[in-house]
């Protein structure tokens, strides 16, 4: 039998990186976005519980399919196998970062 291949997806979102797993990613029909699909999460049976992974667990509870602006992807690679879902803080030596910020037509410049 197979097996299915697991995907690490790393994104920002919301100032914050994530890192979720799951066993389908594709450019899906929607113009500008990554379509993930089977989410994987770590199973409830280890004594130690990660708050992050759990947090992502329930923000992406009921969800089937998401989907992830292209310009938010930081990376996307092919895994031997699952490891454990997260949101971290981006940060670096100087401090505090976010993604580049993203101009739609019409909205005006503050500066």
């Amino acid at each position: 039998m197979a097996r299915k291949p697991v995907y690490k997806i790393i994104f920002h979102n919301q100032g914050k990186v994530f890192e979720i797993y799951a066993h389908s990613v594709h450019q899906g029909n929607m113009f500008g976005f990554i379509e993930v699909e089977k989410l994987i999460f770590g199973e409830k049976t280890t004594l130690v519980v990660d708050p992050s992974e759990e947090n992502l667990k329930s923000e992406f509870s009921g969800v089937t399919r998401t989907y992830i602006p292209l310009h938010a992807v930081i990376r996307i690679d092919e895994v031997d196998r699952q490891g454990a879902a997260k949101i971290m803080e981006v940060t670096t030596k100087e401090g505090k970062i976010s993604p580049f910020p993203v101009y739609t037509r019409g909205q005006e410049d503050s500066s």
